[in-house]
């Protein structure tokens, strides 16, 4: 599994958006800055976000975007499924796969599907909110 860089910029944006929803709807200009992110491709990302109802969007003076519920209530995984449109390590364990005519013999399914198990737990446990928490050690990395 590779995340690609929509997956990771649009878990910026909203670790980002989590962090200063307090000051209300946040410009795009605003988060494209602080992100290292162009404007054109940050609105390809928050276009993607706010169809999926994760953020809400609004144009003109006092625009910008906002979260559309409280950061804990966000997953990891949840954001990087809909970027990604799968977190599965091989394509017959993603969801809407075609069965694969070799299920039954294969030696090596359990073990993918062991893996593919433990991502969405692993992912499914990080909120916004544990990436958001301001200031605490080890809280310096980049995604």
């Amino acid at each position: 599994m590779l995340v690609s860089t929509k997956g990771r910029y649009a878990l910026r944006v909203m670790v980002d958006l989590a962090e200063h929803q307090a000051a209300g709807r946040i410009p795009l200009k605003e988060i494209a800055a602080r992100q290292g992110i162009s404007e054109k491709y940050l609105e390809n990302i928050l276009a993607t976000l706010v169809r999926a109802n994760m953020l809400s969007g609004m144009r003109g003076k006092g625009g910008g975007y906002r979260l559309t519920r409280e950061p804990d209530q966000y997953t990891v995984g949840e954001i990087l499924t809909l970027t990604e449109g799968s977190l599965a390590p091989v394509s017959c364990l993603a969801q809407g796969a075609a069965p694969c005519p070799r299920m039954s013999s294969c030696r090596t399914y359990d073990m993918w599907k062991g893996l593919d198990d433990l991502i969405e737990d692993y992912f499914g446990k990080i909120t916004l909110a544990d990436l958001a928490a301001p200031d605490e050690a080890g809280n310096d990395y980049v995604i």
